[in-house]
């Protein structure tokens, strides 16, 4: 399961005076990040302020990205919103995800035995991003859907990851992130938190309990691959409000570090791959 891992860049790294670097291709992106739930819909000089680019320039990426078909524009209103062809480049990488591809039944197995919301979450930056989620039928106490991120620091997948990197490369992590205090419960002191991810290390999980939201009691355990460096985080969440730590930790985490065992070292059968492979259009 080969799998690049990116983490906190060091402080004299600067692509963006390589002759290598697009600029333009980098600007054209940053368009697109303008837009967010805070900031549906944008006219160009808002879109250019968020930029930082001027409304001339702002104006070229607009008629472009409308063009290819990333960006739509209001006829009456002239106000620019993300098109649904903004998620295709996201569905591929998830489709041609190996760790994913292979994940997926065993992820499927862990919600309908444990009736909780599974996820698997992989770092990128100073968070962990989603890239499966099969929810409770019963619960859902957030909606969290794939793509989005949690915070590396704050996170029982975040912390489950960082626990099994070696100290100076988990502290890299932590000095690197803005440690918001989410709930009375977030930790946010560097020690502290070293200190919880020693404790993760011995006992091979790590847990956040109302640290992210309230009422969210998240476990999770790292994954591994055949080299036996660590990729991704296996996460399960359940009511704060139903279970307690003890009783989730010793109903869950066997469970849970099983699942990942199998994530790591088995191939799933055709017949569990199924589901995730017979799909309409797909080329066999």
């Amino acid at each position: 399961m080969p799998h690049t891992i990116r983490g906190p860049q060091p402080a004299n790294s600067s692509p963006e005076e390589s002759t290598l670097f697009v600029q333009s291709l980098a600007t054209g992106i940053t368009v697109l990040n303008a837009f967010d739930p805070e900031n549906r819909a944008l006219n160009l000089p808002e879109i250019a302020a968020i930029a930082g680019i001027s409304k001339s320039a702002t104006q070229r990426f607009a008629f472009t990205l409308e063009a290819l078909g990333l960006l739509e524009k209001d006829p009456a209103t002239k106000r620019y919103s993300l098109s649904s062809r903004t998620l295709e480049i996201g569905c591929k990488y998830l489709e041609s995800h190996p760790l994913l591809s292979r994940a997926n039944p065993f992820l499927l197995e862990l919600n309908r035995t444990s009736g909780e919301t599974v996820n698997l979450a992989e770092p990128s930056g100073t968070d962990m991003i989603y890239i499966g989620r099969f929810p409770s039928l019963m619960r859902l106490l957030v909606h969290m859907p794939v793509g989005r991120r949690i915070p590396i620091y704050c996170s029982s997948a975040g912390r489950a990851y960082l626990s099994a990197l070696d100290e100076e490369q988990a502290h890299q992590y932590l000095v690197a992130c803005e440690r918001v205090k989410y709930t009375p419960n977030t930790i946010t002191d560097i020690n502290a938190l070293m200190e919880e991810l020693r404790l993760s290390r011995e006992r091979g999980f790590a847990y956040c309990n109302e640290e992210y939201f309230r009422g969210d009691l998240a476990l999770a355990v790292p994954i591994f691959d055949s080299g036996h460096r660590v990729v991704a985080a296996l996460q399960l969440s359940v009511l704060a409000g139903k279970w307690t730590l003890k009783r989730a930790l010793t109903r869950f985490i066997p469970m849970m570090q099983e699942t990942a065992e199998r994530i790591s070292t088995s191939s799933p059968t055709p017949q569990a791959l199924a589901p995730f492979t017979n799909i309409p259009g797909r080329k066999v």
